[in-house]
């Protein structure tokens, strides 16, 4: 039975923790899937290689009231696959050679599911068909999420076949028509995908709007837009999913009755659900929240000593970034366990790369409300700047809310053209304590640019009483 002075279950972000101070450490790395973890492979950065082709392939759609008259010819879906993973794939494969070859002579790999048995021990069942029995000082879980697959009779049973994001951008053809199940962000960027390129697109969600997680201000208006651009059924009850002669069919109630659909495949886009369980967490004294998660402190600690949990498997926010830093705190804390270091979840924004595009940080104004905060906010239309009536754009926005006694920011919301750049000047702001006023003030804004909406939107929050 090896044992180690640091185990690390999973290759994502916490693939970034041995580095030269831990040189004299022997170092084991667990991994069941794919090297780099969810972001490299089937999330963040596949799918924006395919949201940036899909921007160009949609142009056209923006163009007519610009006195502009375009068409989308082809979209060569292999041609386009095969370049994204061409690129992914390499990386991939680098990072796992590199780690399980002489750039890495104090780190194991072990390629294989890794579940808790006792009290620091691993077992891990390898992809080759044996087995390995770890045990270590210290573990690192950042074994990430997985997709979560709803009670629909057809789904759970195996009777239809299905894709979620961690298979649907590696398909063979370009589908005519797709059903994409779930309102959240993932569900909204396929459908901004699939929409561009030309699929038939019906969205099934089971609440009233779309992003509901974010300002209720932001959802309602992007709901309006997704309504426009395909078929977007809510407040569906979902009855079953059988195959049909053309692939799928979903049958469902909604508000106005009981409705069938067809398409050629379905994407189940509900969500994630963290993976603390299947490690069996619980074997080596790690505890979850009740939606769990591994329940770590402001340190990144586990209340096992010597054991630490990272990114999506612990974390409020499923995003890279949260990820990204919660891996330099636990590598800092690693090598400083006497003098560690905190996270800093203050301030974590957030994007949705669909059309429009939509970013955040801080607080909803219902949030605000419901913790009783005396607050004001300031609504930028996009069409009320130079830049914005360069697009004629009609109906984006920067929301921005402040509080009125210290007249700092509490939050900030965009829905509009590179909303994800927009708000970054925001999330500087919140980070550093920064009065609007001061930021508003204190520096030029390249005129006539997308960041004036910033500088006028915070030039309409009032100064602190």
């Amino acid at each position: 039975m090896p044992h180690f002075d640091l185990v690390i279950v999973g290759s994502g972000s916490g693939n970034s923790i041995p580095g030269p101070e831990f040189d004299h450490w022997n170092i084991a790395i667990v991994e069941d899937g794919l090297f780099g973890g969810t972001c490299l492979n089937v999330g963040c950065i596949p799918t924006k290689m395919f949201v940036h082709p899909a921007e160009l392939a949609d142009a056209s759609r923006h163009g007519a009231h610009l006195n502009i008259a375009s068409h989308l010819d082809k979209v060569d879906w292999p041609g386009m696959r095969d370049r994204i993973f061409g690129r992914i794939d390499a990386i991939e494969a680098g990072g796992r050679l590199y780690r399980e070859g002489p750039g890495s002579p104090n780190v194991t790999v072990f390629a294989g599911r890794g579940v808790f048995t006792g009290h620091k021990a691993l077992h891990v069942d390898l992809h080759d068909g044996t087995t390995a029995e770890v045990t270590a000082d210290r573990f690192v879980l950042a074994a990430g999420s997985r997709a979560v697959v709803p009670e629909i009779p057809g789904l759970t049973d195996g009777s239809v076949p299905f894709h979620t994001s961690d298979t649907i951008m590696r398909i063979d053809d370009l589908p005519a028509s797709i059903l994409i199940l779930g309102g959240g962000y993932i569900a909204a960027e396929f459908a901004h995908v699939f929409s561009s390129f030309g699929s038939k697109v019906t969205q099934l969600v089971r609440g009233d709007r779309l992003l509901k997680s974010h300002d209720a201000d932001i959802s309602a208006a992007f709901t309006a837009e997704a309504a426009a651009r395909y078929d977007l059924v809510l407040n569906v009850v979902p009855d079953h999913i059988v195959r049909s002669p053309g692939g799928v069919a979903a049958t469902f109630s909604t508000p106005d009755g009981p409705r069938t659909v067809e398409a050629e495949l379905v994407l189940v886009a509900t969500g994630r659900t963290p993976n603390g369980e299947r490690l069996c967490v619980a074997a080596t004294g790690v505890e979850l929240h009740r939606d769990g998660r591994v329940v770590v402190d402001e340190y990144q600690r586990t209340g096992v000593d010597g054991i630490y949990a990272l990114g999506d498997i612990s974390a409020e926010h499923q995003l890279k970034h949260v990820a990204n830093q919660e891996a330099r705190i636990v590598r800092y804390n690693l090598a400083h366990p006497d003098a560690p270091k905190k996270s800093d979840h203050r301030f974590v924004p957030a994007a949705v790369f669909t059309d429009p595009q939509i970013a955040e940080v801080g607080l909803t104004e219902r949030q605000a409300q419901d913790r009783g905060l005396d607050y004001a906010v300031k609504r930028q239309d996009y069409g009320d700047i130079a830049a914005g009536w360069a697009r004629e754009d009609k109906g984006h926005f920067l929301k921005v809310l402040s509080d009125r006694r210290t007249g700092l920011l509490i939050g900030a919301h965009v829905i509009g053209p590179e909303a994800a750049t927009v708000i970054q000047p925001l999330i500087h702001a919140m980070s550093f304590g920064q009065l609007p006023h001061d930021v508003a003030r204190g520096q030029y804004w390249i005129h006539p640019a997308l960041s004036e909406l910033v500088e006028n939107a915070l030039l309409g929050l009032p100064e602190p009483v």
